[in-house]
């Protein structure tokens, strides 16, 4: 089931990243397009390895899978600086663009949680 999870929020992530990010940059505003894109791209690897390294965080003793656990927050963290650091150093890649691109899996798993529980939707 957490493949399927990935998969079905990552391929709508990278969906919408590039039809937003496409429709941005036929609208005149290319940096925020080339943000959001590389933002959501990011956000989509930073989900699929959260995904793969959850299983081991929790092998071992405790202060192993704490050790585990901690490496693998500091190594998404330091992949999530990656795009962040790139708009801070590129004209050509908005930081507004980056900031919703990383946020972009989080923003489909709100907006899919309310559709679930819509009252005037029957199911």
């Amino acid at each position: 089931i957490l493949r399927q999870t990935q998969k079905k929020f990552g391929s709508r992530a990278v969906m919408v990243g590039i039809v937003v990010g496409f429709g941005l940059i036929l609208t005149g505003f290319k940096p925020h397009g080339k943000g959001l894109v590389l933002g959501t791209l990011f956000s989509v690897i930073n989900f699929v390895l959260m995904g793969e390294m959850l299983s081991m965080r929790l092998a071992g003793n405790r202060k192993t899978a704490s050790l585990r656990a901690f490496s693998s927050i500091c190594l998404r963290y330091a992949l999530l600086a990656v795009p962040l650091i790139a708009a801070v150093k590129l004209e050509s890649i908005h930081i507004l663009g980056v900031v919703f691109g990383l946020f972009m899996i989080q923003l489909l798993l709100i907006v899919d949680g309310l559709g679930k529980f819509n009252p005037f939707l029957k199911r």
